[in-house]
Parts: C-alpha cells; sequence; structure tokens
C-alpha cells in the first residue's frame, strides 16, 4: 500500500485525485496505475483500470484472476465493473468513497452475486494505511479549493 501511496503522490503533483493501484501476482507487481482522468481528459483513465491495462499489456491477462489489487481508494462503480469482468481474487485498499464506491455505495458491484457471469465475489480489504490515504485524499481537497 506504501507503493500505492507514492504512485497516488504523482497523481496528485499532476493535478488529478489522489489514487495510486497496483497488482500483485506471486508477490511480484504485474501492474500499475497512476490516476490521471483529469490530466488527460479521459474519465476512463483510473488508477485501477490503467493498473488492469498495464498488465494485460506486460503479458499478464491471464494471471489477473489470481491477483490482488492494492489501492489507495476503494474502487468506484466503473473500476468495480472491471474487477468484477476480469475476476481480480483480492481487493485491498485505503479509504472508501462517498456515493459511487463499488463495495460501500447502494451500487455495490464488488459483492454482488447476482451476476452469474461474474462468479463469486472478490475478498476485499479495507482501512489499510487509512490514515495515510486519508491525508492524501485531504491534500486534495485544499487544492481544489
Amino acid at each position: 500500500m506504501k507503493y500505492c501511496l507514492n504512485l497516488g503522490e504523482q497523481a496528485l503533483e499532476m493535478g488529478n485525485p489522489p489514487v495510486g493501484a497496483i497488482l500483485v501476482h506471486k508477490n511480484e507487481i504485474i501492474g500499475e496505475g497512476i490516476e490521471s482522468g483529469k490530466s488527460t481528459g479521459d474519465i476512463t483513465n483510473h488508477a485501477e483500470i490503467l493498473a488492469v491495462r498495464d498488465a494485460i499489456n506486460k503479458g499478464h491477462a491471464e494471471q489477473l484472476k489470481e491477483a490482488k489489487m492494492y489501492t489507495t481508494h476503494e474502487p468506484c462503480i466503473m473500476c468495480s465493473y472491471l474487477i468484477r469482468h476480469h475476476k481480480i481474487l483480492m481487493i485491498i485498499y485505503g479509504i472508501s468513497v462517498d456515493y459511487i464506491g463499488g463495495c460501500t455505495s447502494k451500487f455495490n458491484l464488488l459483492e454482488t452475486e447476482s451476476i452469474p457471469k461474474w462468479g463469486s465475489k472478490p475478498k476485499i480489504i479495507s482501512g489499510i494505511l487509512k490514515n495515510e490515504c486519508s491525508k492524501l485524499s485531504n491534500k486534495f481537497e485544499l487544492l481544489k479549493k
């Protein structure tokens, strides 16, 4: 998660929300992403999506279903769809996201089991380095004002 925080700092330096994400398979980082939707003008450039794209581009598409995703923020609804589509095994995140979180909002895509094609839900662990993730997020909120 500390690596994700460093990626989040890089995102913040580029004017984006401070989200960093990595995919880990057998203790090796197979993909990483730095939030860049704001700086690129492409809303799909969320850190989690970019981490998956990076893993696929590096030839790790088959390992996604055995991978763990670490991210500073709870994956949003869009990222949660991607996670479920690729059947990522586990999600470990720092802080929750109001209204659009893929786990804590009323749009609970990460935990639903009503879509047969998705199979089993991923294991979810929240609150990892929560204080550090919150401090980073607060920096972004202060810059927006």
